[in-house]
């Protein structure tokens, strides 16, 4: 089933919405688990591997929403898969 160019621009984030949600993605929750990670361990906090491994999926399912939708915002423009992989 093809979709139409009007398909693909609905699934498109915002492109501040997107620039947001990767540096949450890139960045943020990252660091956030590795330093609740290493403070858990030293001061002895509750739940870190648990708390680490939450925000690791959530990172996850961000990261796949992103890439969903920056190849419908590259397939809306008519980009090839070649030219930005």
């Amino acid at each position: 089933m093809k979709l139409s160019n009007d398909t693909y621009k609905s699934m498109v984030l915002k492109n501040s919405v997107y620039d947001v949600l990767k540096y949450i993605a890139q960045i943020v929750l990252p660091a956030l688990g590795t330093l609740y990670f290493a403070i858990a361990n030293i001061w002895g906090l509750p739940y870190g591997e648990q708390i680490v491994g939450t925000l690791t999926a959530v990172d996850a399912f961000l990261g796949v929403c992103l890439g969903i939708s920056s190849d419908n915002y590259h397939k809306s423009i008519g980009d090839s898969d070649e030219t930005h992989k």
